[in-house]
């Protein structure tokens, strides 16, 4: 599936690329934080906090996940490894992630708030992504000079 157009390959081959991408530097940056600069401010935090501290990085760390697992299948599928079809199946959708809890991420350290924001972004985006695969094409709206113009041609 390659188009001379776009440098060999898809404008939808592309974008999956570069979401790819993206997704690889946030996963490395959200585990990075997680792991080292997060458990600083998490230990600052008060004892319940840190509970719902630790439930959002789990969240985002599933989140970042599906999103890395759903972008590899469509690189497959771009790479004619999977059949053009099977991206539609229901076991190869974007699965559901747990929503972020407002009332929790508000009182979490900026760096966290951060992360947590920038990966529900690009999980909305590849969400719309998805969806997208299998709506179908809407119809074009007739144009009103285009039907004028018709019909005046019809009555000529």
């Amino acid at each position: 599936m390659t188009n001379p157009a776009f440098g060999g390959t898809t404008l939808a081959a592309r974008l999956v690329d570069a979401l790819y991408t993206e997704a690889m530097l946030l996963a490395d940056e959200t585990r990075g934080y997680f792991d080292d600069a997060g458990q600083i401010e998490r230990d600052a935090l008060p004892p319940r906090l840190r509970v719902e501290f630790a439930c959002e990085a789990l969240k985002a760390t599933t989140r970042l996940m599906q999103v890395i697992g759903w972008l590899l299948m469509r690189k497959a599928v771009h790479a004619g490894e999977l059949p053009e079809g099977s991206g539609t199946a229901d076991n190869r959708r974007l699965g559901e992630a747990p929503p972020l809890d407002p009332a929790v991420v508000t009182r979490l350290p900026h760096a966290a708030r951060r992360l947590l924001a920038n990966g529900e972004d690009l999980y909305q985006r590849v969400r719309r992504m998805d969806e997208g695969i299998e709506a179908p094409a809407a119809e074009p709206t007739a144009s009103p000079a285009l039907s004028l113009l018709h019909r005046l041609e019809r009555s000529l």
